[in-house]
């Protein structure tokens, strides 16, 4: 990942460079603010990797990354988010958002099936008042939203 960011930035400071990255008798030219973007994400990729190379010289590397219980909290939130995801292509952004929430809730939460219904139902409710009716913005649709004309 390091690389990938060091990549990232060798790209904008070339990119800066062709552009052209200098001040100009009318202010700054294109590149010039993402030059220094470029520049910060190359140190913070050198920064990164030789706090990495440090930590490797001092530890034995006998220790894991994570334990299997720690693996396995972190699918229990992965694979439903997953889930989650997929549903929105089938049932929209606000069911399956219901949905999803409810259902965490209740799983995770321990909230009594009434609050995580109320919970679950309410936030998608003003999620859409707020894209859909205030600021106009069209948020992916299903099947239901379709039968009431959205």
């Amino acid at each position: 990942m390091v690389f990938f960011f060091a990549l990232i930035g060798a790209a904008v400071i070339w990119d800066s460079l062709r552009v052209g990255m200098q001040w100009g008798s009318d202010g700054p030219e294109p590149g010039y603010f993402p030059f220094y973007i470029g520049v910060l994400l190359l140190l913070g990729a050198a920064k990164v990797l030789t706090d990495v190379v440090r930590q490797w010289n001092k530890d034995d590397m006998t220790d894991s990354f994570a334990t299997h219980e720690e693996i396995g909290m972190v699918l229990k939130m992965f694979m439903p988010t997953v889930v989650y995801v997929a549903v929105i292509f089938m049932l929209g952004l606000y069911v399956a958002s219901a949905i999803f929430i409810a259902a965490f809730m209740r799983w995770q939460g321990k909230y009594s099936y009434l609050k995580s219904t109320l919970v679950g139902v309410a936030v998608p409710c003003v999620l859409f008042a707020l894209f859909e009716v205030w600021f106009l913005l069209p948020l992916p649709k299903g099947p239901l939203e379709a039968m009431f004309g959205y």
